[in-house]
């Protein structure tokens, strides 16, 4: 699985690396705009709305260009303040039902999901049942003795625990959710220490790593809870912060819901293929090569577009987090792996244009690219969930978003 530092400030290296792209019946869906018109100011005091981020625009015809050619398949929003200013939907959600996809469709986030489990831990340090100076032995056992002892919540969830794991199993297929917890339990207490936690060296390890880093967190909150982590974020975040049509969602669910959209991957003969009705195929891209995850009978959330909206809405009214924590949880932890990026429990947080504070998070695999991004000074969110890999253009398209947020690429 491919774990990006994708917000502005591309990491281009990473991002304009997806190669690829397709998919059939490209239709576009139609923009929302609300409470917003051409040429007139917003009610707030940034001014008015950039002329590229409104329907018709650079940003939107740029998209639009995409998906006249096949190269894009999903949906794109952008919003101010809670309120959509723009929102497109382009291609198939089910090829098979002619399903398209639409605003109410959730996709698979991948690595673009990791921002959520520290909500959980946040929320547990709000109650006082944790510290992000616990270390993963105050709350797991059978772990590395080295890991245990100096790893802390606060390494798990910066990127910077310093630890490595083997490579997961991408072609074993689970069936219940039953196997996939338990698998993942005995996973992590294969991981080994491999670099000084909080040092800049660990926050370079390989991604194996990093998903184990969340994968420890995730069973810390089961360990404080007693529930299982997907459980208490249906309830705890999700519910809270009236994200509806958000979910762990598992493969029955997937094969079921016409409002989950299905992963169509690279093939060796220049096709898609359904991954989720095609446990043996493989995905081609360079984001996820040999996966696919409809093999994990549950894996990583589910969003739709809109949701997470309301989610950073929910975390701008304090109500997923007390405002101290919301504020803890967006702010900077230590250096990142750019000049103006840093690590933040959100994600990767970076300063664009020197004024605007910028949280995000990327990631991809087959079948999946999705990216999400909150400017926290200018009150805008910008979502780009797609149900193709391989997308070449999506650091062209996450650049051009910022550009039509900000004014400046």
């Amino acid at each position: 699985m491919m774990d990006e530092d994708s917000v502005p400030g591309v990491d281009r290296r990473r991002l304009l690396g997806w190669g690829g792209l397709a998919a059939a019946g490209v239709v576009a869906g139609g923009a929302q705009l609300v409470g917003v018109r051409p040429g007139h100011a917003d009610p707030g005091p940034s001014g008015p709305i950039p002329r590229d981020a409104l329907p018709g625009g650079a940003y939107d015809r740029y998209v639009a260009g995409l998906a006249a050619q096949d190269k894009f398949s999903g949906v794109v929003l952008l919003a101010h303040r809670g309120r959509t200013v723009l929102s497109r939907s382009y291609g198939w959600a089910d090829k098979e039902r002619r399903v398209r996809n639409h605003q109410d469709v959730a996709f698979n986030l991948s690595s673009a999901g990791i921002p959520f489990p520290p909500v959980a831990i946040l929320q547990l340090l709000q109650q006082g049942r944790l510290a992000l100076t616990d270390t993963v032995g105050t709350h797991l056992d059978g772990i590395d003795g080295d890991i245990a002892e100096q790893v802390t919540i606060h390494h798990l969830l910066t990127s910077t625990s310093g630890i490595d794991a083997p490579a997961p199993d991408v072609q074993r297929v689970f069936n219940s959710r039953e196997e996939v917890r338990e698998y993942k339990r005995q996973w992590v207490r294969q991981a080994t220490l491999v670099a000084v936690p909080g040092s800049n060296d660990a926050s370079n390890v390989h991604s194996a790593g990093g998903g184990a880093a969340n994968a420890m967190a995730t069973q810390i909150v089961e360990a404080v809870t007693g529930t299982t982590f997907w459980d208490y974020m249906h309830e705890h975040v999700f519910e809270r912060a009236g994200m509806t049509g958000s979910a762990y969602y598992t493969r029955d669910q997937w094969l079921a819901d016409e409002h989950i959209a299905h992963p169509y991957m690279r093939q060796p003969d220049g096709s898609r293929v359904d991954g989720v009705r095609n446990l043996d195929k493989d995905s081609l891209s360079r984001q996820g090569p040999g996966e696919n995850p409809g093999r994990s009978f549950v894996g990583n959330v589910f969003a739709t577009a809109p949701d997470l909206v309301r989610f950073a809405e929910a975390l701008r009214n304090a109500t997923v987090l007390n405002r101290p924590y919301a504020h803890l949880y967006t702010g900077s932890n230590g250096p990142g792996r750019q000049p103006t990026s840093f690590h933040a429990y959100s994600g990767v947080l970076h300063i664009v244009n020197g004024r605007e504070r910028v949280s995000g998070r990327g990631g991809g695999t087959g079948g999946v690219s999705a990216n999400w991004n909150i400017y926290l000074d200018s009150d805008w969110v910008g979502v780009v969930l797609s149900n193709y890999d391989d997308l070449e253009e999506f650091g062209e398209i996450l650049r051009r978003e910022q550009e039509a947020i900000t004014g400046q690429g």
